[in-house]
């Protein structure tokens, strides 16, 4: 499902370290830290007419993802609000707005991969678009499975909200040529972990389930959904999801800020069959939409 460009963001005016550039203007060094090795954090944040939902939730993971990767000069809260303010401002945005917030380590006095070579303080990014939730979540989506796997704390952990994507790509590139939506990448072990830029769910005789959090990013709205699920009663468990599992379950269903919920249709061409009349992802949707308002931060 491929985007097309908007023209409502023909002159968005994009924030750079600390101030305003025509999207045409908007660039950075190419000693910049996220041009030499993608070393960068970032969050997708989403504007609805009463603010940025979970705001501090995202801002709080970009937070510790910078900390973990050990930055230096990290934004405070207030003045990443701030920066939002003046952004929305100047592009007279107030409803139906993609962010993509990034810090990277900033620029280097040189080439290298050492940190110590950052002598000038992180660099915040941010890029605001009129964009509406990027896939149909009435007609549902179709995937694969990739041969990719999903990094785990071995390697690069996925608690670290990072820059460094490419392996989320290749299983991109992956669901491109077979003709699919998205691709399900699995852990070391062969179990789902997430799809390359959503975290999946699965329902079976209305109990839910996810993967556990160890090779898949902990989703600000992953999180969220289950908040929703223990609020309202509906049982959910962490667990270790095989693919024959999620091939014979009632409902799947992806989150994350790009895409809020949206239901898998047939997963490597095996259809989601709900031969239990499941209606669970009916009803958190409509738990979701009631919750936007009072958990947005307003800016």
């Amino acid at each position: 499902m491929l985007q097309q460009f908007n023209p409502k963001n023909k002159d968005l005016q994009v924030y750079i370290k600390d101030r305003l550039y025509h999207r045409d203007e908007a660039k950075i060094s190419v000693f910049d830290s996220v041009v030499q090795g993608g070393d960068a954090v970032w969050e997708g944040l989403r504007l609805y007419k009463w603010g940025v939902f979970l705001l501090d939730r995202h801002l709080n993971r970009m937070y510790e993802s910078a900390k973990a990767l050990a930055f230096v000069d990290i934004p405070s809260e207030d003045q990443i609000k701030k920066a939002l303010v003046e952004t929305f401002k100047a592009n007279n945005m107030t409803d139906g707005v993609h962010v993509r917030l990034t810090l990277t380590r900033g620029e280097k006095i040189t080439s290298g991969m050492d940190p110590r070579l950052n002598q000038n303080g992180s660099c915040l990014i941010i890029l605001p678009e009129h964009k509406p939730p990027v896939y149909d979540n009435e007609h549902g989506i179709k995937i694969i499975t990739s041969s990719i796997r999903r990094n785990n704390p071995s390697f690069l952990d996925s608690k670290i909200h990072h820059n460094n994507l490419l392996n989320n790509i290749q299983a991109k590139i992956q669901s491109n040529v077979a003709g699919a939506d998205a691709a399900l990448m699995l852990d070391h072990q062969g179990f789902a972990a997430e799809l390359n830029g959503t975290n999946i769910f699965m329902a079976k005789k209305g109990v839910v389930y996810t993967p556990f959090a160890d090779a898949c990013l902990h989703g600000v709205t992953r999180g969220f959904i289950m908040e929703l699920c223990k609020k309202h009663n509906i049982e959910i468990h962490e667990k270790n999801i095989s693919l024959t599992e999620l091939y014979n379950a009632d409902e799947v269903f992806t989150t994350g800020t790009m895409g809020e919920l949206t239901p898998v249709t047939s997963i490597d061409d095996r259809v989601i069959e709900n031969r239990n009349n499941s209606n669970v992802m009916k009803t958190l949707i409509h738990h979701f939409e009631g919750a936007i308002e009072p958990f947005c931060v307003k800016v």
